[in-house]
């Protein structure tokens, strides 16, 4: 979109916004293929293990799954068991661009791994909690009654709550956004972008506070960064009826902006955040408020101070806990910071969040007027949540742009811990890390703190960066806060890579390629609840799958302790895969309560 001449070229910038949630736009994001790189020829790529496919029995045959015979999915590792036991299962969401996008919504809700019955799934496939609902996402065929759902861009969730990042947003190129749907979480809601503008991609932040959507603004010739206000809803609540009494322990009102469960029921579009003059094409962004996972009031745990505990707000006595010296100050956000990448224009932007964080919480656990006026909930700009033009104060603030030498590809930030750091990938495979400064914090913080420092080398056109996830034991990650897992297109693999104490370098420790992996776009870790797994989720784009591998043990805790360790001697063992109608781009996923 910048000629020869170094000179903006609107028509190849509103053409390329055209083909977003298409083949062209996935080839202008995410650039080239492995087989575009030659890593198609590559040699002495193993074929790792897999091990056969069982499928469980329905309740109707003997077993003990209320599901439909030839719906009941399969296992792959365990000894079967007549006890259904400590039960748990991990759901993902794929986008991939669908062979035909007037059949399909290009987003499918899967099983990616679970444990019942004293035996471990680790292939991705329909989940039997769905009852032969099928491939589309169900939300997403909801959705499609008002609004085009034809060609997704992005699926996107918090991961700073770890158990408790339930669903992710679903963003399309028409400009509709709204959460998916799992088999315990199921509230819908959605938000229309304004006319002329195209969204990129969209990151949460820790617990479901706000979304961030990158957009290309078609008619005025820039970029920004839309922010949508979220509000967690118990499952089957409405914005009308926020309080319905059930197991979530979720809020017993509506509070749009406040740490949620990620059942998201209600979503208002505040305004946009204008880029600078020299990011006209925003292609990825990350969100970090540095709240560590324990910080947040617990979901309705005995004996813990939770959301239902603290409500209404309303009550001056509840309000207060949440004020400086409270017993639940440290519970929420109080700042943060977005990081913008725009791959033609090979540079990286750095977004102040804290006027929006701290305008929330002068506005919840303030004066009785300000926490009165978040009563008046409604789509006025004055209405609450306002919008930036109903109160301009809280819009976060471009702290600082840096160019890169290379485009970058891809862009994740810490979730929480000492090193506040983040990552920009480049299509010259290197991992840069960023320090983040100040920003991540409360306190003052200044443009300078924000820094570039060393690299790491993960391979030709790095695409995707995820976070390792935490797990039911310690047998593959000293600390999750240290590592991320990259995935590089260009080089046909995956690599994790753990950073030193200090944060400001880092090496790979482990790397994943298959025969079967064709054309990996991005990957995804999986949670773990009293079931011990390490799986490895991968969108195979020209491989038209979601495959899964396996890179450590299944140590069953609530199954007596039972281990399986990978098959092969390669340290990896082949889930499977299941076959799309299309070309898989994003894969995000958690386990499900």
């Amino acid at each position: 979109m910048v000629n020869s001449s170094g000179n903006f070229d609107a028509v190849a910038y509103r053409n390329t916004a055209a083909m977003m949630g298409k083949e062209g736009g996935i080839a202008y994001r995410y650039g080239p293929s492995a087989a575009e790189y030659g890593a198609d020829k590559l040699g002495g790529i193993p074929t790792h293990f897999k091990n056969n496919d069982t499928e469980f029995l329905s309740d109707r045959l003997g077993g003990e799954r209320a599901c439909i015979p030839g719906n009941c999915g399969t296992w792959q590792v365990g000894r079967l068991s007549g006890s259904a036991g400590g039960y748990s299962s991990n759901i993902g969401h794929v986008a991939f661009i669908p062979d035909q996008a007037s059949q399909r919504v290009g987003v499918s809700n899967l099983a990616i791994s679970s444990v019942s019955n004293g035996v471990f799934s680790q292939k991705p496939e329909l989940s039997w909690t769905n009852y032969e609902a099928g491939l589309d996402e169900i939300n997403a065929l909801t959705y499609r009654a008002t609004g085009d759902v034809s060609n997704p861009v992005a699926v996107g969730r918090c991961y700073g709550r770890p158990g408790w990042c339930m669903n992710p947003l679903m963003v399309f190129q028409s400009g509709l956004i709204g959460p998916a749907q799992s088999n315990t979480a199921k509230n819908k809601a959605t938000v229309q972008l304004g006319a002329g503008k195209v969204p990129t991609a969209i990151a949460l932040s820790n617990s479901g506070e706000f979304a961030f959507v990158t957009v290309w603004n078609t008619t005025n010739l820039r970029g920004e960064i839309a922010v949508l206000a979220l509000a967690g809803l118990c499952d089957g609540c409405t914005a009308g009826n926020p309080s319905s009494a059930d197991w979530w322990g979720e809020w017993n009102a509506l509070y749009p902006g406040l740490p949620n469960l990620g059942n998201i029921g209600y979503m208002k579009l505040l305004g946009y955040v204008p880029l600078p003059a020299d990011m006209k094409a925003p292609t990825e962004i990350a969100v970090t408020t540095g709240v560590n996972r324990g910080a947040y009031l617990q979901a309705g745990v005995p004996g813990y101070d939770s959301p239902r505990g603290s409500t209404p707000l309303s009550n001056a006595a509840n309000r207060n806990k949440f004020k400086a010296g409270g017993s639940a100050y440290d519970s929420y956000a109080k700042a943060g910071v977005a990081v913008v990448i725009s791959k033609s224009e090979q540079r990286v932007a750095f977004i102040d969040l804290k006027p929006l964080f701290q305008y929330y919480q002068k506005m919840y656990f303030g004066s009785d007027a300000d926490n009165r006026a978040t009563t008046d909930l409604g789509n006025g700009d004055a209405q609450w949540p306002r919008t930036f033009a109903g109160a301009s104060e809280q819009m976060p603030t471009v702290i600082k742009t840096v160019s890169l030498p290379s485009r970058p590809t891809a862009v994740k930030a810490y979730q929480w811990g000492s090193n506040k750091r983040a990552w920009v990938a480049t299509q010259d495979g290197k991992l840069r890390i960023f320090n983040l400064g100040d920003y991540p914090s409360a306190g003052n913080a200044s443009a300078g703190t924000i820094t570039e420092g060393a690299s790491v080398d993960v391979g030709a056109n790095p695409t995707g960066i995820t976070f390792a996830k935490e797990k039911a034991g310690n047998s593959i990650y000293p600390d999750i806060t240290k590592e991320v897992i990259v995935t590089s297109r260009g080089a046909r693999k995956v690599s994790w890579v753990r950073f030193a104490g200090d944060g400001n370098s880092g090496t790979v420790v482990r790397t994943l390629n298959d025969s079967r992996l064709a054309d990996p776009i991005a990957a995804e870790d999986t949670d773990n609840h009293s079931t011990e797994s390490y799986v490895l989720s991968v969108a195979d784009y020209g491989g038209r799958a979601l495959r899964n591998y396996r890179y450590g043990p299944v140590i069953m805790h609530n199954y007596g302790g039972q281990r399986y360790d990978t098959q092969g001697g390669t340290g990896f063992e082949y889930g499977g895969a299941f076959d799309l109608p299309g070309k898989a781009f994003q894969i995000t996923g958690s386990n499900i309560p």
